[in-house]
């Protein structure tokens, strides 16, 4: 017995496959260097940051190190973020993931491959579209003065709408946006997923007289459905960070717009550029990754009692 336990012990298994661990240490090298020891800048969140004495050095804030998160809040920006945030990630999620199975479908019930290769690629493209790029084009549709939306209205014999001063028409322009640049990529996800289905499944469902429809509904979703739920997961796991350059390029410095578009990453960023408060901006970030990390853990404990198969850990 004791024997067996030594031969598959952790150094019996190090040594087993130390090639394998060998080609892994640069990257647990570059992980550790660049994810675990910043972390220690987590402190700066509890401190009142002053650049003469640096991280460590400066003192404690109020009330055992929460002030800043208190001010966060008491500014009355901290909920409207955070609501925000939720609000547009819940949103982008439920658009995109229902776009990306529906195109995903439709692809794959395409006959003709050269017609289904064209239009996988096209839907595709702007996942390679830099977010920069796409704020020009939005701000080139959208202008007040020079924007072809405007020019289209008024050869239309309408008058020019000022679409920055009509805050709650930007949450369907980024829905959109959003949609538009991630649908390709998810939809590649699910094409996979729905690739690995038995195709003994189909053969059986065409012999019994079944349709597309049927097949779609008993046979591909429910053979894609651990998929799904892994995806909407991670998703969950990220519900309080926003799309920092998604927002910023789309909305810029537009404080029109900031109550209904403004989110967790945009506010911190601003408020690092324009007051240099590190200690609050950082708590702001703090309570981000925090929330975000119990959310992950709570909705995958919940998949996990019910569903374990699905869980992702």
């Amino acid at each position: 017995m004791r024997w067996h336990c030594k031969k598959s012990g952790f150094l019996h298994e190090i040594k087993k496959n130390r090639v394998l661990y060998l080609m892994a240490v640069p990257g647990m090298l570059v992980t550790f260097l660049m994810s675990y020891i910043p972390m220690s800048g987590i402190i700066l969140a509890f401190k009142n940051y002053r650049y003469d004495m640096g991280i460590f050095g400066s003192p404690w804030a109020a009330n055992f190190g929460f002030d800043n998160f208190r001010f966060f809040f008491i500014s009355g920006s901290g909920f409207r973020v955070s609501v925000n945030t939720i609000l547009y990630n819940l949103l982008n999620t439920a658009v995109s993931q229902v776009l990306s199975i529906t195109v995903a479908l439709l692809l794959c019930e395409m006959k003709k491959k050269w017609f289904k290769r064209v239009s996988q690629s096209v839907i595709f493209l702007p996942y390679f579209i830099s977010w920069t790029i796409v704020g020009a084009f939005v701000y080139n549709m959208f202008d007040s003065r020079k924007g072809w939306f405007n020019h289209m209205l008024t050869a239309l014999g309408g008058e020019p709408v000022d679409m920055y001063l009509i805050p709650w028409v930007w949450v369907i322009v980024i829905c959109f946006f959003n949609a538009w640049k991630w649908v390709g990529y998810g939809s590649v996800i699910y094409i996979a997923a729905i690739m690995g289905i038995d195709v003994e499944c189909y053969e059986a469902a065409n012999l019994d007289g079944a349709s597309v429809t049927q097949k779609i509904r008993y046979i591909t979703l429910p053979g894609i459905k651990n998929t799904i739920v892994i995806i909407l997961l991670l998703n969950l796991g990220r519900i309080l960070r926003g799309d920092f350059q998604m927002f910023y390029q789309i909305i810029g410095n537009n404080g029109q717009l900031f109550r209904m578009t403004d989110v967790i990453d945009t506010f911190v960023f601003r408020s690092l550029i324009n007051s240099a408060d590190l200690s609050m901006t950082a708590a702001a970030a703090f309570y981000q990754s925090f929330f975000c990390f119990i959310i992950i853990v709570t909705v995958n404990s919940l998949i996990k009692r019910f569903e374990p198969d699905y869980a992702l850990f």
